[in-house]
């Protein structure tokens, strides 16, 4: 049974780390309650307990272990002014392993578990205004996310007398997080001096009519990987029993500080730098009639050497890289009624405060490797924060079972959560906006100890329009980004 557990331990260890999904977490994690909604702060019944309310653990009916494991097939679209394209068709693996001892005479229940918690992610191949080739066409750009949670600890719950209990966990939290598009900034971002009294972001945003180039914002291709990071997940539970019919739950999660440390980040300006040097050779033949293309690149070959640019040298980027980024604190309360010998009834209230955890992402790259982007930056690194500005959310669970016999039990489940993306900040790789969930399953009890759980989730087709101007870039300036999912769950209990 030791050398069981800790292989399956690896497993969930090594396939979580290829985890990516496109929304901001699992709805829940274990076969048996999604099929019900996901429905678990109120009802009694499974090791999954410890992610929702670990003081439920006190009222299984003995040691318990559960082996779960999930595929998810998210759809996603984009369309804008330039592309309306679907992404890539991605699957993912989200397994979680967890088991419960219960002591026949103590009041004291332990756990342990290791959980996929949630993440987001997406992949696409967008047209941009920036990346065109000498023949007109687009050269698509890769555009990539990856924001991938794991947790797992321990869990301990005392149970005062036969109707309450309290429980807590404590999880370690690691996570991993990959980004790559073109990126766009401020212009003023660029605070390296190109001549006395204008930096170079004055001079990009400048006027053409006045000798600058007129960006209101200016783009690179960034690529950010190797970024992990580990942090602490802490919760409290309550679970009141009122009798053999009715139960109720309460939890509280903490929030989760995580910097994702020894990173690395490429930013490669090229498109930018020579879409800028284009306008300078038109302005410099209006300026001077009569001149040849060859003439005009040679003098403003000259003028970029006399800012300090050299042009051999380019302006693509290494940096090193740290982000921040939190996870949000959440408050929830379930309730679960037998109506009857064979149907039980439940719903869960959740409110997740993503107004304080994704506000933004901060971005520190540090050690600069390109003399050029130095120079016009003013320094070897910059700290960039990402808008997120996401909104709190509120989700309802509500679910039922019926026993058809001793062996079968069947559920169905409904689960609806107000989208936290805003309009001001949504964008294709990170297409968080699915509300409304369906789900149903079943479980079947192949002999005493051991029981099967399957359940089938669609997160149904949302779609969002991107406010006009975008605060992200001015590709997503009215654009349209869509999600759906598509989950199967499948899971084998085994009680002690």
């Amino acid at each position: 049974m030791k050398l069981l557990i800790r292989s399956s331990i690896l497993i969930v260890v090594l396939v979580s780390l290829t985890f990516s999904q496109t929304g901001t977490r699992l709805v829940d994690f274990n076969a048996r309650s999604l099929g019900r909604g996901g429905t678990s702060i109120g009802v009694f019944d499974s090791p999954n307990l410890m992610m929702t309310n670990p003081a439920g653990i006190s009222f299984l009916n003995g040691s318990m272990l559960d082996l779960d494991f999930s595929l998810m097939f998210p759809s996603i679209h984009f369309k804008n002014k330039l592309n309306d394209i679907d992404g890539d068709k991605n699957t993912f693996p989200l397994p979680s392993l967890s088991y419960v001892n219960k002591y026949a005479d103590s009041k004291f229940s332990w756990g342990v578990g290791f959980f996929t918690a949630g993440g987001m992610g997406a992949d696409f191949a967008l047209k941009h205004a920036l990346y065109v080739n000498q023949d007109g066409t687009y050269n698509a750009q890769q555009y990539h996310s990856k924001l991938a949670s794991m947790q797992g600890g321990l869990t301990v719950a005392y149970q005062f007398n036969e109707n309450l209990s309290v429980g807590v966990s404590a999880h370690i939290v690691y996570s991993m997080l990959e980004f790559g598009m073109p990126y766009s900034l401020n212009p003023m971002i660029m605070n390296g001096v190109a001549m006395p009294g204008m930096t170079f972001g004055m001079m990009f945003a400048a006027p053409q009519s006045v000798g600058g180039f007129g960006y209101d914002e200016v783009t690179a291709t960034a690529k950010m990987n190797e970024l992990s990071a580990i942090g602490f997940n802490g919760k409290i539970g309550i679970a009141y029993k009122v009798n053999d019919k009715l139960s109720f739950g309460l939890n509280y999660t903490l929030p989760t500080s995580l910097t994702y440390k020894n990173g690395k980040a490429s930013m490669d300006m090229t498109a930018q730098l020579n879409d800028a040097f284009g306008k300078a050779m038109m302005g410099w033949m209006m300026q001077n009639p009569g001149k040849t293309q060859l003439q005009a690149q040679a003098a403003i070959m000259a003028q970029f050497t006399q800012l300090g640019i050299d042009m051999s040298k380019g302006v693509a980027a290494n940096y090193d890289l740290d982000v921040d980024l939190k996870f949000p604190q959440s408050i929830g309360f379930g309730v679960s009624y037998n109506a009857s010998s064979v149907l039980k009834l439940a719903a869960d209230f959740e409110w997740l405060n993503w107004e304080n955890a994704f506000d933004k992402m901060t971005l520190k790259l540090t050690n600069g490797n390109n003399s050029n982007v130095n120079k016009m930056i003013g320094s070897s690194g910059m700290n960039i924060d990402f808008p997120m500005n996401w909104k709190n959310s509120i989700v309802i669970k509500v679910g039922g079972e019926y026993m058809a016999n001793k062996e079968l039990t069947l559920r169905v489940g409904y689960t609806y959560g107000t989208n936290p993306v805003p309009e001001t900040t949504i964008f294709p790789i990170f297409p968080a906006v699915v509300e409304s969930h369906v789900m149903f399953g079943a479980s079947y009890k192949i002999s005493k100890p051991l029981t099967i759980h399957a359940a089938f989730e669609m997160g149904l087709n949302k779609s969002e329009t991107a406010s006009n101007p975008s605060i992200i870039a001015n590709e997503y300036d009215g654009s349209t980004s869509q999600l759906s999912t598509t989950l199967i769950h499948v899971a084998a209990s085994y009680a002690f």
